[in-house]
């Protein structure tokens, strides 16, 4: 992906290189503004504003860091600003979380007692503060190594693995809580 990108950066089709990267990449970054805002419509909004953004700073990738970083970091920012923003702070919008897609277990039970459990997690981890929050996002559910994240959040290595093992300790508390019926 990142020679094709390369190729297509060099080539200087900035509409087929953000066809590209809106196909590859459109939706990992809708679940990560979801991750943030927890509303669907909200984060389709936000996800065309980030690939907008994404699209007039295209002249401004240097390819340092891999195009998938760059974008998560861009989106995650964008997040960030809304979510501090007057609008966000005083017009709050909420909304049930999506539904988990069902397993494909044949068992009906089993598949029902899977959607509950990963309902619950997600349930868990869109409790957690921000900031441990997105830590859990980015290495669980992308596979963002740690020097990744680094990167995209702007924050060191080590506070990175610092957020990680507070967030499963407070995932942890929260999902035995639920066990013990609170």
């Amino acid at each position: 992906m990142e020679e094709f990108v390369a190729d297509l950066i060099k080539s200087e089709d900035d509409e087929l290189l953000f066809n590209e990267i809106m196909t590859r990449y459109g939706q990992d970054i809708l679940q990560l503004v979801y991750s943030y805002v927890r509303n669907k419509q909200l984060a389709e909004d936000l996800t065309q504003d980030i690939f907008v953004k994404c699209y007039k700073a295209l002249h401004t990738y240097k390819q340092n860091a891999k195009l998938k970083t760059w974008l998560y970091k861009i989106a995650a920012n964008h997040c960030k600003d809304y979510l501090r923003s007057w609008y966000f702070r005083k017009v709050m919008v909420s909304e049930k979380m999506a539904e988990m897609t069902g397993s494909s277990s044949e068992n009906v039970e089993q598949a029902v007692l899977e959607q509950e459990e990963e309902q619950t997690l997600a349930n868990a981890v869109l409790k957690l503060p921000m900031k441990y929050r997105e830590v859990i996002y980015l290495f669980y559910f992308e596979d963002m190594s740690l020097k990744e994240i680094e990167s995209v959040l702007g924050v060191n290595q080590n506070t990175v693995k610092s957020r990680l093992k507070r967030a499963k300790v407070l995932l942890r508390e929260e999902l035995e809580g639920f066990e013990d019926g609170q």
